[in-house]
């Protein structure tokens, strides 16, 4: 499958010199979205997995359809002030500011290994602090999947040099 083709690109998205990518239009492809689940899903076959983590909000699209495929729990991984019970957070960097990522305080119990899934990973700065969560929450954070990757900006190099594994499907050059 070539997933480059299924994504949209939008220049100077949300400002000039951004390219955004638009998983939407993969979503809306049947065939597509089928394949990229099922790419995601293939490393873990015959792994043991708990539970899968998403990412707010599209890595919650993708980590509920992989959670169904592994037969495992979903834990949203939510921006702050989301979710409605006790929770705990991670804060991290943005280009201007910090901002926080959260879970419910139950979302996991100990020992239970969980991967983490998103769209797309650029910096890593939002998964980076995801995994630090689960972990602190007591999980054992096996790996992370992301449909796009944009190596240039080193966010699944990141998130190696951590020692887990990352599974990507399509990179795209720039930012």
């Amino acid at each position: 499958m070539d997933f480059a083709s299924t994504v949209r690109s939008i220049p100077d998205f949300p400002k000039a010199g951004i390219i955004f990518r638009d998983i939407t239009t993969l979503f809306g492809n049947p065939r597509a979205f089928r394949a990229a689940i099922d790419q995601l899903v293939q490393p873990y076959a015959g792994v043991r997995i708990d539970k899968v983590a998403g990412i707010e909000a599209r890595g919650f699209i993708l980590g509920g359809a992989v959670a169904h495929q592994l037969s495992t729990g979903f834990v949203p991984i939510r921006k702050k002030g989301k979710l409605p019970w006790k929770t705990m957070g991670e804060d991290y960097a943005l280009e201007y500011g910090t901002d926080r990522v959260e879970i419910h305080e139950d979302a996991v119990k100990k020992g239970e290994h969980v991967i983490v899934v998103d769209d797309l990973i650029a910096t890593g700065g939002t998964a980076f602090a995801g995994i630090k969560l689960l972990e602190r929450a007591g999980a054992k954070v096996i790996g992370c999947c992301f449909v796009i990757d944009l190596p240039e900006l080193g966010g699944a190099d990141r998130i190696r040099a951590l020692g887990k594994e990352v599974t990507t499907l399509v990179a795209f050059e720039g930012h």
